[in-house]
């Protein structure tokens, strides 16, 4: 029992034995001088031991038990000395009187000196009990941003300290994070059981945490929920003469008892309600103990509600940020991939990172990896930002280099924003004051089984060739996106057919005492385990490495490399002349026939007509033509001009400027990228149903 709960009840607790003992004291005392009296021995002494008795009440009793001794006492004196011991002299009776009744006087005025400090003594201790109650409440209830352990410290406090049972019950939509329905407990009222402390005789029909709870209208909790104001009941009978559930009433149902419900507000939102009980053999709640209570479930009902809206935001970002990356990898003829995502804790929040496969043209893909720094809405919508810049400087088909140098510009004009944004508003950029991220760009070319990459900031991947362990790959760091200024260097690797890739962001790696090169060991370690399936491996690899709460997003990317048979393409050099536009729509054509695709030979030999044209009569040799039979018909054409053509619209009696307008007619895509010695211009023909099947 807590020392406020004793005190308080210290004088019900006083034993009545000390005040039967001291009366019997009195008779012993008075009754041996009579006896001394009959026996001729005079013995004044006597008297001097009764004046104790008064001094010992004052020191124990109460003072309604003081004076009754102390009257008793004198009482006895007046008999024994004033009236059965008349020949001890007139002065003697005088002096023994008075000295009882000075004893009785001043054992009253000790005892209310006693008492009174006691009880300023009591209030001193209680005000401090309440005080450690408060500061224990305000240090356990609240440690996480979770609305439901938060109920739990909520309950664990006050039964540890104030009551023998607690049950808070929370509005479903607090647990979810959204604002509670303001008429939502005009009539009966339904909330979710989200924390049950009992004490040792709660019976085993209570209803646990997780189970919803009606209250009717018109009930104490009904009530306390509607006015906002605490509820206290107290009941001498049955605990279902009452309107409290049986869940929080002691065992035996016809003990007394105390029950106490606390709505639980917050900015002026009721999210709940806290329902104590105590058994028969604690005090009863009283006002002050309202008031504790009511002071507790306002600090609770704060931690709750600032859980709630944490709760909401992470919901948001979450879905902003799931929103923003790939549902599905899309299928690609150049890798196989699998994917995961992995938010952090509610701590942390969510973070800006993302993973994207891209196709781009001639049958390549590009894999892509990044990581915004910070965390939150703003971090996520960040990410979106990035992401969408990542994808159309990719559909342009620029080199990693070059792409990661133009998204560091994009980062630039962001923090340009940002501190646009916090000169005029500085209210609503709190939070982004730096924009900055890493990224790892790759792409694979499943013809030639090479693979570019350049990375901003980024940890290296790992690459898994068949047969082999893990290494990483040696790819040069650039500086963090954001930096600016700095160039990105670009690696070119070869790489076998069935090679698995892994690309991640830095929550992987990183661990609370864990140094870097340590991190990259252990995932290296765990790459080299052989895990058939990509997905199994995502599974593997987190299981073993990821906390159960990470500080950091974690995004994973692992693809596998495939080969494209050689036979699903052709290369063929042209002359540098007009005339080698005829030879190429015939080397078309027959190697149409060969995969038998003989029904797109027209439309093929029109593009390669108009490609080739414009690569001989603009762009300069060599000129060379290729065709990749793939989920689509390619044809590249490239030539030793890097100027890059641009569609336009000829007029009526313009003589040229039809060819690349033609090609966007009866393509399904078209486009140019760039390399070291040259340009190619491509367009894709979508097969015919029958071989998309296959």
């Amino acid at each position: 029992m807590p020392a406020a709960a004793s005190l308080k009840s210290t004088a019900a607790l006083r034993p009545s034995r000390t005040f039967a003992v001291l009366l019997l004291s009195v008779v012993l005392v008075w009754g041996v001088r009579l006896v001394l009296t009959a026996a001729h021995l005079e013995v004044m002494g006597l008297a001097e031991y009764a004046m104790l008795i008064t001094v010992a009440a004052s020191a124990l009793l109460t003072l309604p038990q003081t004076v009754i001794v102390g009257a008793v006492n004198l009482a006895a004196a007046v008999g024994v000395y004033g009236i059965l011991m008349q020949d001890i002299g007139h002065a003697s009776q005088i002096t023994v009187i008075t000295a009882m009744a000075a004893a009785l006087g001043i054992g009253v005025v000790v005892c209310h000196l006693r008492i009174s400090g006691q009880r300023r003594f009591g209030r001193l201790m209680i005000a401090r009990e309440r005080l450690a109650v408060i500061r224990e409440a305000g240090s356990r209830v609240g440690t996480t941003l979770d609305v439901a352990r938060t109920a739990e410290e909520l309950a664990e406090v006050a039964v540890h300290r104030f009551a023998d049972h607690a049950a808070v019950d929370l509005f479903e939509t607090v647990l979810r994070g959204e604002e509670p329905d303001a008429d939502a407990h005009a009539g009966p009222v339904t909330l979710r059981r989200t924390a049950l402390l009992p004490g040792p005789a709660l019976p085993s029909e209570a209803v646990g945490p997780g189970v919803d709870v009606t209250y009717r209208a018109g009930s104490a909790q009904a009530l306390s929920l509607t006015t906002g104001t605490p509820t206290c009941v107290q009941s001498t009978g049955s605990a279902g003469s009452t309107d409290w559930p049986m869940d929080i009433a002691g065992a035996d149902a016809e003990a007394p008892y105390s029950a106490l419900a606390i709505p639980l507000r917050a900015r002026g939102v009721t999210l709940g309600i806290a329902l104590l009980t105590r058994s028969r053999e604690r005090a009863p709640f009283d006002a002050a103990d309202v008031l504790l209570a009511e002071e507790i479930g306002a600090r609770a009902a704060v931690c709750m509600d600032n859980a709630r809206r944490y709760t909401r935001e992470r919901q948001t970002s979450l879905a902003l940020q799931r929103s923003l990356l790939p549902s599905a990898v899309p299928k690609q003829p150049a890798v196989e991939a699998a994917t995961r995502y992995l938010p952090a804790d509610t701590r942390a929040g969510v973070g800006g990172d993302w993973f994207d496969v891209i196709p781009l043209s001639g049958a390549r893909v590009a894999l892509v990896v990044g990581d915004v720094v910070g965390h939150g809405i703003h971090a996520s919508a960040t990410m979106g930002r990035l992401r969408a810049a990542v994808r159309t400087l990719a559909d342009i088909d620029l080199p990693p280099g070059e792409l990661l140098t133009r998204l560091d510009d994009v980062v630039l004009r962001l923090q340009a924003e940002t501190r646009d944004a916090q000169d005029a508003h500085h209210e609503g950029a709190v939070g982004i004051n730096v924009v900055a991220a890493s990224c790892l760009y790759m792409i694979y070319d499943p013809l030639t089984r090479t693979c570019t990459a350049a990375r901003a900031g980024h940890p290296p991947p790992a690459v898994i060739s068949p047969g082999s362990e893990a290494e990483y790959l040696d790819i040069p760091v650039g500086p963090p996106l954001g930096v600016g200024g700095l160039p990105f260097e670009a690696t070119e690797l070869d790489l076998p057919a069935g090679s698995v890739l892994v690309m991640y962001t830095d929550g992987l790696i990183e661990h609370p005492g864990v140094s870097l090169d340590d991190g990259l060991t252990r995932l290296k370690k765990v790459l080299s385990e052989p895990v058939a399936s990509l997905e199994d491996r995502c599974d593997y690899v987190l299981d073993t490495l990821v906390d159960e709460h990470p500080r950091d997003d974690i995004a994973l990317l692992v693809a596998r490399t495939k080969e494209l048979d050689v036979s699903n393409a052709a290369t063929w050099d042209l002359p540098g002349d007009l005339a080698g536009v005829s030879h190429a729509r015939d080397l078309a054509a027959s190697r149409l026939t060969d995969w038998d695709l003989e029904e797109l030979a027209f439309t093929t030999e029109v593009i390669v007509s108009e490609l080739v044209t414009n690569a001989i009569r603009y762009g300069g040799g060599p000129v060379q033509l290729r065709l990749i039979r793939n989920d689509t018909l390619i044809c590249e054409v490239s030539d030793g001009s890097s100027t890059e053509p641009h569609l336009r619209r000829a007029r009526t009696f313009d003589e040229g400027g039809r060819g690349l307008f033609i090609v966007a007619q009866l393509a399904e895509r078209w486009g140019t990228r760039q390399r070291h010695d040259g340009k190619i211009i491509w367009a894709e023909i979508p097969l015919p149903a029958k071989h998309r099947e296959e």
